[in-house]
Formats: C-alpha cells, structure tokens, sequence
C-alpha cells in the first residue's frame, strides 16, 4: 500500500456523505486490478493488507455510479452505509480482529431479503414503503461475517418472473446484451455481479432463480440442499409471516468462481438459534478432490424441453472437454427416474407454494369447479393446488419424498448428475408470460422452468457453472446436481471443470 495503516485509517475518517467524490482517491493500484476479482481473491488481499475495505468499496462504488444506469442493477445503493461498515472492518483488521469469513467484503443483496432500517420493497407495489425492523437470517449471518452492504438488487414483483422488472424500479438488463434480460428473479445480483458491481449477491431459488441468472449472465450459482440456509426475513411471504420450514425455495450465493461459493454457504448455513440449543451443522467435504476421480452423468436433451441448438452446441463441447479430462461420463436419467413425473409433481407443489394460501374466499366454489375440469393447463395446476383437500396435498408431497429417495440410492453410486439449467440463453425483453420467439419456433414462456425442476423438487444442490457462449455470444452454464446436504461435492466439481471449459469472463463493455 502506499500508505500505513494508521494514516490510510485516518485518512479515510472523511465525513461518509462524501463517498461519490472519495471514489476518485482509490491511489492503490491492487484496488483497480481488484474489479473482477473472485471474493475468494480479493479476500485473500484484504487479509494480506495489499488492498483496504475502505478503497475496495470505493472502487467498487464508483463503479456502480458509472455502470449502474446501463443495467438498473442496483436499485437502492448504499454508499455512506457502505463506507461506514468498510471503515469499521478496517479498524476491526487493524486491531487484529476480523470479523468473519467475509471480511470486508463488498457485495450486494436481493432487494427480497429485509435489511434493518433499508427500504425492502421485493419489487411489490404494496411494499413501496416498507422499511423492515429485522434483519433476514441471510442479512444477519452476512454481517456477522463482516461482508459490506453495496445495495439491493432489483427483482420482478414477489420474486415471481424469469425477468427482472417491476413498476417500482423498472427493468434491468443484461451486462451481455443490454436488450435482453439477466434473468429473474434473482436478475439484479446476477447483473451487478457479472459488471463487477459487487464480489459477490446472495439470491433465492424457487424456479431457478439463481441458477437461470447465473447461467444467463456467465456467472457461477448455488442452490444449496433444502433448509441449510435459513430463509427467515425472505420476502415472499408477506413481511411478519410465520410458516412452515419451507419444502422447496432455498437462498444462496451468485459468485465470479465456485470457491466464492463454497466460502459464502459455509459463512451462511446452519440453524437459527431456536435450534442450535439442540444440534450444529458442518458443510460435509467434497467426496473428491482431483477432477478424474467423480463419477458422473448427463443429460443433456429431452423431449418434454427441447434445448436450442445453440445452446446444446456449448453442452456438447463442455462435455466433451469434461471427458477428455479423464471424467468417466454415462449419458441417460438414472433408471427409475421419470422426470416427466417428477416434474408434475413439482409444478403442483411449487402452485401450492406460490399461490395456495391466496385465494379470496368467495371465490372458492367457481375455483373448486374449474379444478376439478379436465384441463391440464398450468391455471389448472394452480386451481388444484389452490382447492385441493389436504390428503391429495400430502400424497403429492410424499411424490416429492419418493423422488429425493430415489436420487438418493443414485447417489450412493455417482457423485453429480448433469443438464442444461435453460434451455435457451438469455431472452430478449418481452411481456412475462408471453410465448418466446426461438430460432425454431415459439416455446411456451413456463419452459423456463423444465430443467430446474429436478434438484428443487428433490431439496438437492445445484451449482451452475459457465462452459461458454453461443456463436453469437451469450453465455451458457451447465447445471451439477449433487447429493442431498452435499453441496461441497457439486461446488468442487464446477471448481475443478473451470481449467477444461473456461470460467467467468467478464462482458464487453463492463471490464
């Protein structure tokens, strides 16, 4: 550094309204060559004192103010808030205390999980006022480990949508191609993370809303296993709902590498303290450490979900340098795997948990009529799932038990399982739900949700990694399911791919 400790921290004592005119003293070459760092990186030069928390962030927000408005990433930033907890952090270091495991560390959040005293609007009109007294959970563990608050990331209303816009924020766009979307609803992280807007955002994952952004902005994601990152201050539900353990979303981590991902599940998982009075969590090590050594299979078409060619030339390339690596490959479901089946029975359950508890009472009777019609269309799925009595409920849930034990006695024999995260790269703006125009015609917009389907349904890991970009140049990641409560296994696989099919790149435009 070009100054001492001492003189950096009181230098640095400038009144925080003044953050957009600091930005311009970031002196410290390590900072700017830190843009697009890994966390896991620019940790590594915080700890070693070559780069500042105080000049990372300024980098970092001065980078926002001149990048942001393309993307409409962030919607709330929070500058002075920021530099406060980043001065903090560097005194914390200069007394030889740090705080956690992200020390310091500047990242962003989706504006779905409640921050103390910060609006939290999770792109929901009602909730354009709404100013949380809580911290969520995932807010929470974050502090605890010392991460720095950039701003909250723009979702589409409830986290409902594969695009990220709203009428309170507008829309985001995607740092690839600013006519096409991130991605939703986890959009806004993925954008500001692959701009380098961030080191690293922390998601949510119902219907691949991490794990289609991060494949649509060439970033790595993580769905963790079921319930081994608390969800408690998520938006939805509504604020100040208390609920059931949930059976299907999860929140987790969007990253520039997949040690980012590592670092940021153990950093979050574990039990609320309710629970830790009775039993404690370790992330399990990955079953491997030399890429050679997993067994694995893939698949990477289906009937049901046709994958676009331009994307399936990217799957077949990635696997094929996968093999070559010495991976033994066998191609096809597992036997006793029906994901047709499965995936009807995860639309059904993920209608119950989306839409089950919303229906107005008066309006019951003409919905049980039309539930009980024969069609199969998804207002159907959700007019079932809204009347349906609690013993065709509980029969569908034990369908989704069925399933984890099924991909359970699969796993005692392999370690991932492969697939395509989306069938299509990234899709231009469009209406939500309107039918998507493809290069080999019009796919109904709920394909998008075909090829999550199985690791959510299941609770099992998901890590997406980027493999590379169409001919015309948009990114595209495979998805690695692991193991139930494994999730180091599939974060290690992606670790290890990253030297045979490239890793993140940063877009044209935003280096």
């Amino acid at each position: 550094m070009t100054q001492t400790r001492r003189e950096f921290v009181a230098g640095s004592l400038v009144g925080a309204g003044s953050w957009y005119l600091g930005r311009a003293r970031v002196a410290n070459p390590a900072a700017a060559d830190l843009a697009f760092a890994s966390a896991t990186d620019a940790l590594a030069a915080l700890r070693a004192g070559r780069v500042s928390s105080v000049e990372l962030t300024r980098l970092v927000l001065g980078r926002i103010e001149r990048l942001n408005p393309k993307l409409n990433a962030i919607v709330n930033v929070l500058g002075d808030s920021a530099l406060v907890q980043a001065r903090a952090a560097d005194q914390a270091l200069a007394r030889g205390k740090p705080l956690g495991a992200l020390h310091g560390l500047p990242v962003t959040i989706k504006d779905t999980f409640e921050i103390a005293g910060v609006l939290t609007t999770a792109g929901f009109e009602p909730l354009r006022n709404h100013v949380p007294k809580e911290d969520a959970a995932v807010v929470a563990r974050m502090r605890a480990a010392g991460a720095v608050f950039l701003g909250n990331t723009n979702v589409p209303p409830l986290a409902g949508d594969w695009q990220s816009n709203n009428p309170i924020y507008g829309r985001t766009n995607n740092p690839w191609d600013l006519d096409r979307t991130p991605g939703g609803s986890s959009g806004g992280s993925a954008a500001a993370t692959a701009a380098g807007l961030g080191y690293l955002s922390i998601g949510s994952d119902i219907g691949g809303s991490i794990r289609v952004p991060a494949s649509w902005t060439g970033l790595y994601g993580h769905k963790p296993t079921l319930n081994v990152i608390p969800l408690r201050g998520h938006i939805p539900p509504m604020p100040g709902s208390v609920t059931p353990p949930p059976t299907l979303p999860v929140a987790g981590p969007l990253a520039r590498s997949a040690d980012d991902l590592g670092l940021t599940v153990r950093a979050l998982g574990g039990p609320e303290a309710q629970e830790r009075v009775a039993y404690r969590w370790a992330l399990p090590a990955a079953r491997h450490t030399e890429l050679r050594a997993f067994r694995a299979a893939y698949v990477l078409d289906h009937p049901s979900c046709p994958v676009l060619p331009e994307v399936r030339e990217v799957l077949d390339a990635a696997i094929g340098r996968i093999r070559t690596a010495g991976v033994a490959l066998t191609e096809g479901w597992p036997e006793g795997i029906d994901p047709d089946a499965q995936y009807k029975t995860y639309l059904y359950l993920v209608s119950v948990a989306a839409f089950g508890g919303n229906l107005d009472e008066t309006k019951i009777d003409d919905v049980r009529r039309a539930a009980e019609g024969p069609d199969t269309s998804f207002d159907a799925v959700i007019a079932k799932a809204q009347t349906d009595p609690h013993k065709r409920i509980a029969a569908r849930d034990e369908q989704r038990m069925m399933a984890r034990n099924a991909w359970h006695r699969w796993f005692e024999r392999h370690d991932v399982f492969l697939m395509p995260v989306v069938f299509t790269p990234a899709i231009e703006h469009s209406p939500s739900q309107a039918p998507l125009k493809t290069p080999v015609g019009v796919r109904p917009y709920l394909d998008l949700l075909w090829w999550i389907h199985t690791a959510t349904l299941t609770g099992c890991p998901a890590t997406v990694a980027p493999v590379g970009r169409t001919r015309s140049g948009l990114p595209v990641g495979l998805q690695i399911m692991g193991p139930y409560l494994e999730d180091a296994t599939p974060i290690a696989f992606a670790a290890r791919i990253a030297a045979v099919v490239g890793g993140f790149e940063a877009p044209k435009g935003f280096a």
